[in-house]
């Protein structure tokens, strides 16, 4: 006898209900949580292989043997810091399109190898190659990483969207978003612990998880997704949008480097040059996009309002989030550890356990507001956790940059609450709000928005504190020096360090007065004088200050975008999932 409440379900959710007994009686009962287990393994993998050089630059470098500070090396720092990012986001939308046209599970498969191959061949090369040329290989062996990265990216969404229930994908996608944004902040813990012991290893971590991914995604992993027949690949519209997009990351990436006398490069030609011809590409890409019979992203899912508020949301969210690890980071590793005593070659393994209340506070509320969001939406959790997350950032503002610790892990654990909050709803707002046959090109689009953000953060976020920064580090400099009895010529000299280099030196743990002072001045020093200058303390002691205006400044600006974004998921509307209206 069929029940009063089964009787007024719509007839979506009754088709739902059909199509799952068909998934159920063909690739078992435990087929969904099959699928979120190695979509979430893929996902945790990626996205801990995003950030994990973050934090063990210093050990990298070192094992390498390269300075990173020499002027013809700092592009090097970049490419292996950001090119992993630049590269699965641009080329993650035509992966998503593909996915449509030619089965999500097969580049799935496809993005797990190659995957794999690139974290074989950077181990390898991390045990044989060193100097320029090792760097080098490590930078090309990312973007082969980055590659397989977008396939994962693309599709494992899209995957879960296909197995799970409407009623259930809050829940799933809430385990998945753990892993993907989780694992960016555990990559950052696992950096700092693993190059403590030898570097080596922050290559090699992938690597088992990689082949047994590979094996099991291919063995386990089923198309449920129905492939219209008869699609053409748009050619001009992926070429434009892939051209467009690299350009305008290229000349976000080119604009932290030093130009001519410039302590950045937003002024050099070849910056402008790239920003202007990679905004009228895609201005060029949405015009091919709306005449195309085969569009690459249909851009008319932007009228859904659940999906537009929702991506809008997501990137400025991603722009607070990644430019708030990059800080902290910095924080940590260049002022507060070796203001406490810590040795520059230990300042990573020891941020990575400070840090551990923002990975707390992501994991305890990640999966609550997933398993909520399948039955209340997700605009007031999406919209209190942004909320809560710029409350974070105004307070961490008012830290100082002297700090006690137990204070600033209560604030970076708010900021985990917040963006834990946040996460699996808006993911799951945004896939439940397309149509089936177009999940695989919308997953695409918010795994776009996800990996620029992190671009821009950096971007805009390391100009800000630059800008912060050179007020007072010159003055910093030379008072500093000059009480430490270096002639006042010499001081003059080295308070001009761009505060670029500063802090490259700072993310670096590297104390940059050895090199800096003149060898004949810093060896005619007192000998305790010399010893502090080039120690420790003395560095990080005169950067407190300026490094802490600049931060604010940070922090103040993240704050607003994440309160921009509370806005923009407030604005998403009521639940909607597509087909039940």
């Amino acid at each position: 006898m069929v029940s009063k409440k089964r009787l007024a379900e719509p007839k979506a959710y009754m088709e739902e209900d059909r199509e799952e007994r068909e998934r159920e009686s063909k690739y078992g009962k435990n087929y969904k949580w099959i699928a979120l287990s190695n979509t979430t393994l893929g996902a945790l993998m990626s996205a801990i292989n995003g950030t994990i050089l973050i934090i063990s630059l210093p050990a990298v470098f070192s094992g390498l043997g390269v300075n990173p500070l020499i002027a013809s090396n700092i592009a090097l720092l970049l490419w292996l810091l950001l090119g992993y990012m630049l590269v699965s986001g641009v080329i993650v939308v035509t992966i998503g399109r593909l996915s449509d046209m030619y089965g999500r599970v097969k580049l799935y498969n496809i993005g797990f190898a190659v995957f794999t191959v690139g974290s074989i061949g950077l181990y390898i090369s991390s045990l044989y190659i060193t100097g320029v040329n090792g760097a080098l290989s490590l930078v090309l062996l990312r973007l082969v990483q980055a590659v397989g990265g977008a396939f994962l990216f693309a599709n494992s969404v899209a995957i879960l969207t296909d197995a799970f229930p409407a009623n259930e994908r809050g829940k799933a996608i809430g385990f998945n978003q753990i892993a993907g944004i989780g694992g960016g902040i555990l990559g950052l813990i696992l950096g700092g612990i693993l190059s403590s012991f030898d570097w080596h290893l922050i290559f090699l971590v992938n690597v088992p998880i990689g082949i047994v991914g590979t094996i099991w995604a291919y063995l386990a992993l089923h198309e449920l997704a129905t492939i219209k027949k008869g699609q053409k690949f748009d050619i001009v519209g992926n070429v434009s949008f892939t051209l467009g997009l690299t350009l305008i990351l290229l000349a976000l990436t080119y604009g932290l480097l030093p130009y001519g006398t410039n302590t950045m490069g937003w002024k050099s030609p070849y910056v402008i040059g790239s920003m202007i011809a990679g905004i009228l590409m895609l201005a060029l890409f949405g015009i091919i996009e709306l005449k195309a019979k085969y569009p690459m992203f249909k851009l008319a899912l932007f009228k859904i309002r659940a999906f537009a508020f929702g991506n809008l949301s997501l990137l400025l969210a991603g722009i607070a989030r990644g430019g708030l690890q990059f800080m902290i980071i910095i924080w940590l590793q260049a002022i507060w550890l070796p203001l406490h005593g810590v040795a520059f070659s230990q300042t990573p393994f020891r941020a990575a356990i400070l840090i551990l209340p923002l990975l707390f506070g992501f994991l305890i509320f990640g999966p609550i507001s997933g398993y909520l969001s399948d039955r209340f939406g997700a605009r007031l959790f999406s919209t209190l956790g942004m909320t809560i997350n710029g409350i974070g950032f105004i307070m961490l503002a008012f830290v100082p940059a002297e700090f006690q610790y137990a204070y600033f892990a209560v604030i970076i654990f708010i900021i985990g609450v917040g963006q834990g909050l946040f996460a699996a709803p808006n993911t799951t707002a945004i896939m439940n709000s397309v149509p089936p046959e177009q999940r695989g090109g919308a997953s695409g689009m918010r795994a776009t928005f996800t990996n620029i953000s992190l671009i821009f953060s950096i971007a805009i976020f390391f100009t800000l504190l630059v800008v912060g920064l050179s007020v007072h580090l010159g003055p910093s400099l030379y008072s500093g020096l000059v009480a430490q009895h270096v002639p006042v010529s010499e001081a003059t000299r080295v308070s001009h360090l761009p505060p670029t280099s500063a802090l490259f030196a700072g993310l670096l743990g590297y104390n940059p007065m050895k090199s800096l002072i003149n060898p004949t001045v810093l060896a005619s020093l007192p000998s305790a004088n010399q010893s502090y200058v080039i120690g420790k303390i003395f560095f990080p002691t005169l950067i407190s200050e300026p490094f802490h205006d600049g931060l604010a400044l940070v922090l103040y600006t993240g704050a607003i975008m994440s309160f921009i974004a509370a806005i923009a998921s407030a604005l998403r509307g009521k639940r909607y999932i597509y087909g039940e209206q």
